[in-house]
C-alpha cells in the first residue's frame, strides 16, 4: 500500500515531536518509541495500492498548492483494535480540495476513511492496543490544549512493504 502524505513546517515538526516526548516521559503511548527512520509527523491525504506512473503529473499539479496553511486544534481519540491519540488539523477550503482532489486521483483505495465526507484530518501522537484509558485528560501535554498555527510545506508518499519514503512531486 501508498500513502500520499503532507509534511508540516519545521517548527510544527518539532512542537509535535515534543509532544511526542512528553507523553513518552509521563508513561503514556507515544510515537517518540518508533524509532524507524520515516518516521515523522505527518497527515494522510489517501490510501492507494499503488502510485501510477500516469496519475503522476495530475498529482504534482494538485499538490503544487503547497504550502498550505495548517491549524492544530484539540485532541481526537480513536477507538477500535488500537485506540489512537491525535492532534485535531482543522479542516479548511484549501486543504478538503487538496484531500478530495488526490482521492479522486487514485481511486482504487479502497479505504472508506478517506472518502472527502469521513475523512478526519489528524496528526497521530500514539497509539495502543491497551484496553485501559492511556491518556488520561490531566496529564496531556499543555501544549495540546492551545491552538497552533503552521503549514504543509511538503508531501511524500509511503510505502508499507518496502517501509520508504519517495518525495512528492519528484
Amino acid at each position: 500500500m501508498r500513502t500520499v502524505e503532507l509534511l508540516p513546517d519545521e517548527a510544527t515538526e518539532a512542537r509535535v515531536r515534543r509532544v511526542w516526548e512528553r507523553l513518552a516521559q509521563a508513561g503514556m503511548p507515544s510515537l517518540a518509541g518508533h524509532r524507524h527512520p520515516t518516521n515523522r509527523p505527518h497527515l494522510t491525504l489517501t490510501t492507494a495500492s499503488e502510485l501510477p506512473w500516469d496519475a503522476r503529473p495530475a498529482l504534482s499539479s494538485a499538490l503544487s498548492v503547497l504550502p498550505l496553511p495548517l491549524r492544530l486544534e484539540h485532541t481526537l481519540r480513536f477507538d477500535g483494535r488500537t485506540s489512537v491519540l491525535a492532534w485535531r488539523v482543522v479542516r479548511d477550503a484549501g486543504l478538503a480540495a487538496l484531500q478530495r482532489q488526490v482521492r479522486e486521483l487514485l481511486p482504487d483505495a479502497g479505504n472508506p476513511l478517506f472518502e472527502p465526507d469521513d475523512w478526519v484530518p489528524h496528526l497521530t501522537l500514539g497509539r495502543t492496543r491497551s484496553q485501559a484509558d492511556p491518556w488520561p485528560p490531566a496529564l496531556l501535554p499543555a501544549e495540546l490544549s492551545e491552538p497552533w498555527e503552521g503549514a504543509f510545506t511538503r508531501a511524500r508518499s509511503y510505502d508499507t512493504e518496502g517501509r520508504t519514503v519517495e518525495r512528492l512531486p519528484q
